[in-house]
């Protein structure tokens, strides 16, 4: 496969992803902007979340890594044998339907006694429905990520459309026609149901009955989608700890309200990294692809642009979201949660950090480095447990933000440093774009700092942003970072 060929397929897929992520990012803010000012108070809000982070910690024993390892032999008899190709789905969604169930009839038997042990009874209704969301929530995750495995995102793209899209609808729908938090977590489960239902139709449809077939399964496959699957077990395992024990550490010492306060600020965070998810999600398979093909310098371009790009767009976006997080959350989502301030503005460098991870962490897999990973993730998930039991109790939310920044950063360093060892990269290179940025985001940052007290509404808001975007837009002009004839290209494919 030639350059302009590889070049032309990530594009497109990075198209498609982008696409339905800004879709999703849309449908989820405009989500938690109606049930924040709207439909719930922060301590149902806090309740929701409180409620679907222990069910994703749950959620760990019923996925496993079985979805990555699937599609990482996925992509790799795609370049060698495809007749194996059913096999190895096969393999791979009977290991996770058989966890799913296994964890589904533990929710079901012990729902009250979680939400004791959560030190919050009103989580009971939610846990009784538990075993539907960790089962439809498996199954939409599947099918995303064997999509990505075949190198065809388009499709993951809309398994998350469909979702995003239904979520909107239902849960809102849901909560309006007075079913509260319950109405919600129904709404999210509905939403998870249509889009696995699309997911596998599309897999078996256009994939899975179009591929030829072995007679018998290559010796030791199935062993090995079961092996592989442990270190990935483990690396997301320790990913979601990292994520969503906070959430779970707040509510037992602290409130719902609390939960809300942080949740609002971390999902502020996220919607800010959805170009970096959508890029990570397209690019990583292909390290293994040119890996595989004897085309390391490629992979390794791959990636340094990547890495160029995140920094010159999060390192500044991040400044500037702590500059103006308080006039935001006052003014769009209101007074009542203006708790979440401090972890927004703590959380900002969390966006640098995660940024990055988001196109190194997923890689690491596709280049074989899945064990490694998990281990150094697994030490970082210990350490963010125990700064946040250490933190909480002292700061409040905030210290559920230092501990997640603190953590994640570690973990990060030595994750871009396993990158570092697979592939032809300069450190120094990378080290230089960094300081290039810094320089770039301190003058951004000093126009948005001297225009902060002229915010009065939200068009004077607007308006320093938009005067922060373009002298960080000139300044990345001059500085190198853009080249005007690759602008008017990206442009004319989009239009």
């Amino acid at each position: 496969m030639s350059d302009r060929t590889t070049v032309r397929r990530l594009v497109a897929g990075l198209q498609a992803k982008l696409g339905a992520d800004v879709l999703r990012t849309a449908s989820k803010g405009l989500l938690l902007l109606v049930l924040t000012r709207y439909l719930l108070t922060p301590e149902e809000f806090g309740l929701l979340f409180f409620g679907m982070s222990a069910l994703a910690v749950a959620q760990l024993g019923a996925n496993l890594g079985f979805a990555k390892s699937t599609a990482r032999y996925v992509s790799d008899y795609s370049q060698t044998d495809e007749s194996q190709i059913r096999h190895v789905v096969r393999a791979g969604l009977l290991y996770n339907l058989t966890t799913v169930a296994i964890v589904g009839a533990v929710l079901v038997g012990f729902d009250r006694e979680i939400a004791v042990l959560l030190d919050e009874p009103a989580l009971a209704p939610l846990l009784v429905l538990g075993p539907l969301f960790v089962l439809f929530t498996s199954l939409r995750t599947f099918t995303r990520t064997v999509f990505q495995g075949f190198n065809e995102v388009w499709w993951s793209a809309l398994v998350s459309t469909v979702s995003s899209v239904t979520q909107f609808a239902l849960v809102v729908g849901l909560v309006v026609l007075d079913y509260g938090v319950v109405g919600a977590f129904a709404g999210y489960i509905g939403a998870a149901a249509l889009a696995s239902i699309v997911g596998f139709a599309v897999l078996y449809r256009r994939f899975y009955s179009r591929l030829p077939e072995a007679e018998s399964t290559e010796d030791g496959l199935k062993r090995r989608v079961l092996r592989y699957n442990f270190p990935l077990a483990a690396t997301r395992g320790a990913g979601v700890l990292t994520g969503k024990v906070d959430q779970l550490l707040i509510g037992f010492f602290l409130t719902p309200a609390a939960v809300g306060f942080y949740t609002l600020g971390k999902q502020i965070s996220e919607f800010v990294m959805m170009p970096a998810v959508s890029l990570g999600f397209v690019i990583s398979p292909a390290y293994s692809s040119e890996q595989t093909g004897d085309r390391p310098e490629r992979a390794s371009r791959i990636y340094e642009k990547s890495f160029e790009n995140i920094v010159l767009l999060y390192v500044p976006a991040a400044c500037g979201l702590a500059l103006v997080a308080e006039p935001t959350i006052r003014l769009i989502v209101g007074s009542d949660y203006l708790g979440a301030v401090p972890v927004v503005q703590i959380l900002s460098v969390f966006i640098v950090v995660k940024a990055v991870d988001k196109i190194t962490n997923d890689g690491l897999d596709y280049l074989g480095r899945a064990r490694a990973r998990a281990v150094i993730k697994s030490l970082g998930a210990v350490s963010n447990f125990a700064l946040n039991v250490a933190l909480i109790p002292v700061m409040g939310v905030a210290g559920a933000a230092v501990a997640t920044v603190l953590t994640t950063s570690g973990v990060v360093a030595v994750n871009v440093y396993l990158v570092t060892q697979e592939l032809d990269l300069s450190p120094w290179h990378l080290g230089a774009t960094t300081v290039r940025v810094a320089a770039i985001t301190a003058v951004m940052g000093g126009v948005v700092w001297v225009a902060l007290p002229f915010v009065s509404g939200i068009p004077s808001l607007l308006a320093v942003v938009t005067a922060g975007a373009v002298v960080w837009a000139v300044l990345a002009l001059l500085g190198g970072f853009v080249d005007l004839d690759d602008v008017e290209t990206v442009l004319a494919n989009v239009v």
